[in-house]
């Protein structure tokens, strides 16, 4: 259960910057102790010393960010909304920067060649960005990217539990997004897209992952079973077809897109860290050189479908693109074929 607000203010965000302090003065003995630990294992699997560092950074940069904001609340630019999308892109560069020199990390972004009209549609229209879900750290790089290389303004519909996150919990609490319990239902979270869609300027930007979790077996099953009972047989048989992907929840991509019909949309593919979902799986199978690809594809407002279920296909459609594009770049890596239980 989330403590109330006053709760994590008091306690959870000056925690964190006591621990960046104790992390900072025992830092020595913590590099010590895991390099010792770390003569035990192969090679491949001494990671320790990378996540002990990364750890240290991203303490440091969190309690950074926590006392700009409270800068910020004291000197009441607390209600300055460029101000705090700047802290938070400076935050995001500098973790995405330690992730780059401690991971080896490496994100190639493919993006189409844009043409005139769709160069001065970036700075005239807002978006509505419809991205895979993969992995924790997808949601940080697709900001970071679209704070840092197009300078728009995100906003996002997250679980409410992130707000454990000290300085996310601040952070975003004073912009336009929205935090909804993990079990909320599904007419909630719709009016929040609604609501965040409805209030976009031309720099906004809404992102929206429609698969609602990151991709299983077991979840792929569950989803096309869910397809059949509602009589959906077409869209079952369309999510059987999906080899890396779950189907696409439609009603918040829809929801957005009647909310703000002049937002051109996004969808965005990525693939390279797919398997690293929980911090077990990073702990065990992070890479000595992690490498991102993405690609994504815009969609112009006039040339979003306009009935419903013509545009419930046209997600599919674009769901189908990303699919056989994860499964080429896969096969250009040598990686594995499609996950396990693919026959659902």
């Amino acid at each position: 259960m989330l403590p109330p607000r006053i709760v994590r203010r008091l306690i959870l965000a000056p925690l964190v910057i006591v621990v960046t302090v104790v992390m900072l003065v025992t830092l020595p003995l913590w590099l010590v102790v895991t390099a010792a630990a770390s003569l035990r294992l192969p090679p491949p699997q001494r990671r320790g010393l990378r996540f002990v560092w990364f750890a240290v950074a991203w303490l440091t940069l969190e309690s950074a960010v926590l006392i700009a904001c409270l800068w910020l609340w004291v000197a009441d630019g607390a209600r300055r909304q460029e101000r705090h999308y700047g802290l938070i892109r400076w935050f995001l560069s500098k973790v995405y920067a330690a992730a780059v020199r401690i991971f080896r990390l490496t994100v190639d972004v493919q993006e189409p060649e844009p043409t005139a009209e769709e160069r001065a549609a970036r700075l005239t229209r807002p978006v509505i960005v419809l991205s895979r879900h993969a992995g924790p750290g997808d949601s940080f790089l697709l900001i970071y990217h679209l704070l840092a290389l197009y300078r728009r303004q995100p906003r996002i519909v997250m679980k409410a539990a992130l707000q454990f996150d000290p300085s996310l919990d601040v952070l975003v609490n004073r912009l336009p997004n929205a935090f909804v319990p993990g079990k909320s239902e599904q007419t909630l979270i719709i009016e929040e897209i609604r609501l965040l869609a409805s209030t976009m300027g031309d720099q906004d930007a809404l992102v929206i992952f429609p698969e609602g979790g990151n991709f299983s077996p077991r979840r792929r099953r569950l989803a096309i079973r869910r397809l059949e009972e509602k009589g959906l047989a077409e869209h079952a048989e369309r999510a059987r077809g999906l080899d890396h992907l779950l189907p696409p929840r439609p009603n918040g991509a829809l929801a957005a897109i009647d909310a703000c019909p002049s937002a051109d949309v996004v969808f965005v593919a990525h693939t390279g860290l797919d398997d690293l979902v929980t911090l077990g799986d990073v702990w065990r199978k992070l890479p000595y050189n992690a490498h991102i690809t993405a690609k994504w594809w815009r969609v112009p407002a006039a040339e979003v479908p306009k009935e419903r279920e013509a545009r419930i296909l046209w997600l599919y459609d674009h769901w189908e693109r990303i699919d056989a594009w994860i499964t080429a770049q896969r096969s250009l890596v040598g990686g594995t074929g499609p996950p396990a239980g693919r026959a659902g």
